[in-house]
């Protein structure tokens, strides 16, 4: 059997940084959308934050998800393919077994389970940074100021000067628990989350590839890349609502106490509804995002085998 395979989490860096730039002005939408207040729609979201920040409000704590969103798909693409590639092994007892959907689906979860380690600290540093000129904290402290000016309180009240300053405000108010912040809802988000992700990306790919051909081709990896991903982002909306929640309560005031807490409280206060917000914006974030991704993944793997296969002159 083939043992442990250190491929996979270098071309899930690449595809982890092609999904980062080509879907984070989207991801600020979708998080001002589910954490804040105000917004009418989709569109009225957009244009507000262009009115308030101009285009780099949409770039706002890009940098941060840039440099650990890479690592933490490198962290996920890395174990799913190792955790499959063993589990596959060990049930046929052959190298190159084909994985069933059971071996697919446990794979997942465990990358789900795992992943949370990594991506919830990078969620919540993200997910301030983006949130913090947002107006739920104008109207915050709007009431209690009496009515100051919006464009004041945006130049006034930025509370963290940027991913360092944000990570150090929370270890010193919070401890490193605060770091984990909503990893309750991330868990039960990704677990089923991945499922849903890695197995109609595993499905479409085979319909996708012709029977005279043994892989995908780009094209076929970009299209089963980005269905998949919007389904999965499009159906873990409920839960990624209460996990920005959760991860954005503290910038300006604490209102949940748990997940469970922060369920009750966002249904009594805004119905059923507030659960989907925001999933318009997941579903077509998700297509290119992890169009971009699966691409990057597949194509960077494909280049380090076929390097590796080289004879050594």
């Amino acid at each position: 059997m083939s043992g442990f395979q250190v491929d996979d989490f270098i071309a899930g860096w690449v595809g982890g940084a092609a999904s980062v730039i080509v879907g984070h002005p989207l991801d600020t939408v979708k998080t001002h959308l589910q954490a804040g207040h105000g917004y009418r729609n989709t569109l009225h979201c957009i244009l507000t934050i262009y009115r308030n920040e101009n285009a780099t409000g949409f770039f706002k704590g890009m940098s941060f998800p840039l440099a650990s969103i890479a690592v933490y798909n490198s962290v996920v693409f890395g174990i799913f393919s190792n955790v499959q590639r063993l589990i596959t092994q060990y049930r046929c007892g052959q190298e190159k077994a084909v994985p069933t959907l059971s071996d697919v689906a446990f794979a997942s979860m465990v990358t789900g389970l795992i992943s949370v380690g990594i991506g919830c600290p990078v969620d919540l540093v993200k997910i301030r940074l983006q949130m913090q000129t947002a107006p739920t904290f104008q109207a915050n402290v709007n009431l209690a100021s009496g009515g100051a000016s919006h464009k004041n309180i945006l130049s006034s009240q930025t509370v963290y000067r940027g991913p360092i300053d944000c990570i150090r405000s929370v270890l010193r108010k919070e401890g490193i628990c605060g770091m984990y912040r909503g990893a309750g809802a991330m868990i039960f988000r990704d677990v089923p989350g991945y499922c849903l992700y890695f197995i109609p990306y595993s499905l479409l790919c085979y319909w996708f590839t012709p029977e005279d051909h043994s892989t995908p081709s780009a094209l076929s990896v970009w299209l089963a890349g980005g269905i998949s991903g919007a389904i999965s982002w499009g159906t873990a909306t409920p839960m990624d609502v209460v996990k920005s929640r959760l991860q954005s309560d503290g910038v300006c005031q604490n209102k949940y106490n748990g997940v469970k807490d922060c369920i009750i409280k966002s249904y009594h206060n805004e119905g059923m509804q507030v659960f989907f917000r925001g999933i318009t914006v997941n579903a077509v974030r998700g297509f290119p995002m992890c169009a971009a991704m699966f691409l990057g993944y597949e194509l960077s793997l494909k280049a380090i085998r076929s390097r590796q296969a080289e004879p050594d002159v």
